[in-house]
């Protein structure tokens, strides 16, 4: 059974004994509950970067990190992929359960009503300067949203977040494909109602009054592999700040907005695109072992991007999905691309070193998946736009488990280490 008291822990601490309880979790994971600790005690618990915390009960997203096993509600990640329709993994997400014939009907409805974005909100694009981040103005796009579309908060009608949930996810690919075309210049491609999400997502991108986009069925299935493993990764950095904002009760939109300017950071969503950048770097030098050496000296700037994950303790499975897609669909169109061969030999070279080994750092879901983007025709400045599409169901997911929950407001203690109480009388005396 989950969120179960299955025993309890004792901390003594200043001749009296505290007793806590555990919690265990579905899968059997446990936690000691610390909520009443400063009460009994006074004393906070300080942990850096929340590398030890669990801040809240989810039913979304689990994670084993030793044994490489991702499920979203209860679903492997290998078999969902198998399915092969991220709409119904987004459906899933929102909702707990896959969607029935009727239900999938439906979901694809409302998902093309709110392709389109207000008319209005196309004026915005000229205002963003030439050459600006596609993720900063996606970011900038969907906080835009809550003055053009009633706010979705706590108080909402369960309607309306229907509405507005299916309203984010869909409309996230058209202000993206949007912001791509205003940023080589070429007019807007609108959604069409004949086409299914991701074949209108490339259609979006790539269609032109003179040069007509032939969409293809294997990079269609393709992006929905690449959508899907993205979909959701329990409490990530971009989903905390989801839940962490959200528990604010602000509305939806601008929620969702703080997801994505978190996502922007090389650290969490922009490393697929450093990546990209590191493979040209080595192909470009030649020597594979030069870099691994640089990442291995401690003063050395240098980092293997792609490799190594907080949660992951061994491969990566969603990089193992991507790299056995990578071969395939770069085989099947006959594309060559020289940073797949780098990329293979920094891959056997760091895991046949023991430094790597040691450290549990293996392949994550950033080190291929940017090479599968290239194949597709996506730009570099658009590969974390592309984490940002395909995360939006799992902060809905989260955000509308947050606001169906108790959550409280979001505010974490600190250990202060700053100066003493003093007094300006004394200190303005010293500097004069």
């Amino acid at each position: 059974m989950s969120n179960t008291v299955s025993e309890s822990a004792t901390l003594e601490y200043n001749g009296k004994k505290i007793v806590l309880p555990v919690v265990t979790g579905t899968e059997g994971e446990q936690a000691i509950d610390i909520s009443s600790l400063r009460k009994s005690t006074g004393l906070v618990t300080l942990d850096p970067g929340f590398v030890n915390t669990a801040s809240c009960y989810s039913k979304i997203t689990y994670i084993d990190g030793e044994n490489g096993v991702l499920r979203y509600r209860g679903y492997p990640i290998e078999e969902l992929v198998e399915h092969g329709i991220f709409i119904d993994t987004a459906y899933l997400l929102v909702n707990g359960e896959l969607p029935n014939d009727s239900q999938h009907r439906e979901f694809s409805r409302l998902l093309n009503e709110c392709s389109l974005i207000h008319e209005d909100m196309r004026h915005f694009f000229d205002s963003f300067p030439r050459g600006s981040h596609p993720m900063h103005i996606l970011s900038t796009m969907i906080n835009a949203m809550a003055a053009f579309y009633p706010d979705v908060d706590l108080k909402s009608l369960d309607e309306d977040i229907n509405q507005s949930c299916a309203r984010v996810i869909s409309i996230v690919r058209t202000l993206a494909a949007f912001a791509y075309k205003r940023s080589i210049g070429e007019p807007i491609v609108y959604p069409r109602h004949d086409l299914s999400y991701c074949a209108n997502f490339l259609n979006m991108m790539f269609d032109s009054p003179v040069r007509p986009y032939q969409i293809r069925p294997e990079a269609v299935r393709l992006l929905n592999v690449l959508f899907i493993i993205h979909a959701d990764h329990e409490q990530n950095c971009s989903t905390s700040a989801v839940r962490t904002i959200g528990s604010a009760q602000v509305n939806l939109y601008a929620t969702i907005s703080a997801g994505i300017s978190a996502l922007s950071g090389p650290l969490h969503g922009g490393a697929n695109q450093s990546v990209i950048e590191m493979l040209k770097m080595i192909h470009e030098d030649g020597d594979v072992n030069k870099f691994l050496k640089m990442a291995k000296e401690k003063d050395n700037p240098f980092r293997l991007m792609g490799f190594g994950h907080r949660v992951y303790k061994t491969y990566d499975p969603r990089a193992a999905i991507a790299k056995r897609e990578c071969e395939n669909y770069l085989k099947l169109i006959k594309y060559q691309d020289p940073l797949l061969d780098i990329a293979h030999r920094v891959e056997e070279a760091a895991l046949t070193d023991s430094y790597f080994v040691d450290r549990h750092l293996y392949p994550n879901v950033d080190f291929y998946t940017g090479i599968l983007y290239r194949a597709m025709g996506i730009p570099e400045n658009m590969l974390t736009v592309m984490f940002a599409i395909a995360r939006l169901p799992g902060w809905v997911a989260h955000w509308r488990e947050m606001i169906g929950s108790s959550t409280k407001l979001v505010r974490p203690r600190q250990v202060y280490t700053g100066q003493e109480c003093r007094h300006l009388e004394e200190d303005y005396r010293k500097v004069k």
